[in-house]
């Protein structure tokens, strides 16, 4: 890679940045959204519960920090983009919600979420150090690890809540959420 780019380049890097922000935005706002519906049917695994509530504040924090950096660059995050985000959200957890095996359909969509955002995370870290974005870069790095953390969580989790989920089944109690 060159050691100086064009202006041409140096737009589109900014504009490739600066569209992966308001992305990731959006989906921080689709994250909120799944935990909301999550956390309210999660009365058999308390353990996933405090988990999700505690990244749902981390959440918070990273959309701060995305609005940070996006304010740092003259730029704003896409309303547009976070409602719409945010409704998928819910409605994907909705679907989940008429399952049988609800908690594991939401442990398996919940990795696939946190991967997604892992990936995101350290896309933009690599735009952000490409573009010169080097204040970005650490509130990035946060967050890469707090997704990192939560992937880690669920899949440590998982066997655990399979096999409360299968007790519970086998018992003859409600073992879905």
């Amino acid at each position: 890679m060159a050691t100086q780019l064009s202006m041409t380049d140096a737009d589109a890097l900014r504009h490739e940045f600066v569209s992966g922000l308001r992305n990731a935005h959006a989906l921080e706002h689709q994250a909120l959204s799944i935990m909301d519906r999550q956390i309210e049917r999660l009365a058999q695994y308390a353990e996933v519960e405090q988990q999700l509530r505690s990244h749902r504040n981390e959440t918070e924090h990273q959309i701060q920090r995305l609005e940070t950096i996006l304010e740092s660059l003259g730029e704003s995050h896409s309303t547009l983009k976070d409602m719409t985000m945010s409704f998928t959200g819910a409605v994907a957890a909705l679907g989940h919600a008429f399952a049988s095996d609800e908690i594991l359909k939401n442990s398996f969509a919940n990795a696939a979420f946190e991967s997604f955002e892992k990936a995101s995370y350290k896309a933009l870290i690599v735009m952000a150090e490409a573009g010169g974005y080097h204040e970005a870069v650490p509130l990035l790095r946060e967050t890469l690890r707090e997704e990192e953390a939560m992937l880690t969580f669920l899949d440590e989790t998982l066997p655990k809540v399979v096999t409360k989920y299968l007790s519970l089944r086998t018992s003859g109690e409600q073992a879905s959420h």
